[in-house]
């Protein structure tokens, strides 16, 4: 019996030469570049989204962490907004 897709864990999607095991899901923040390759767009627009505040940064001396539920919390905001414009 095949298990509904709705009923699975939501992986993220990976590029064909990634490995499920490369991902560290216990990680709390992580990097720009590794934010933008979650939410699969370039490293110049996932800086756009932090500059026009979208996604909420972490200061680390000189560096900057993106927390994971930021990424969600994004996600989400835009998800709930285009159910909302396709059901207006």
């Amino acid at each position: 019996m095949t298990t509904p897709r709705s009923a699975m864990p939501r992986l993220e999607l990976l590029k064909n030469d990634e490995n499920p095991q490369d991902l560290d899901l216990t990680l709390l923040a992580v990097t720009v570049e590794e934010a933008a390759r979650r939410l699969s767009i370039g490293r110049t627009t996932m800086y756009g989204l932090i500059r026009d505040g979208a996604v909420q940064t972490v200061p680390f001396g000189r560096s900057r962490r993106v927390p994971v539920q930021a990424l969600i919390n994004y996600l989400n905001q835009h998800t709930q907004t285009s159910i909302n414009h396709a059901a207006a």
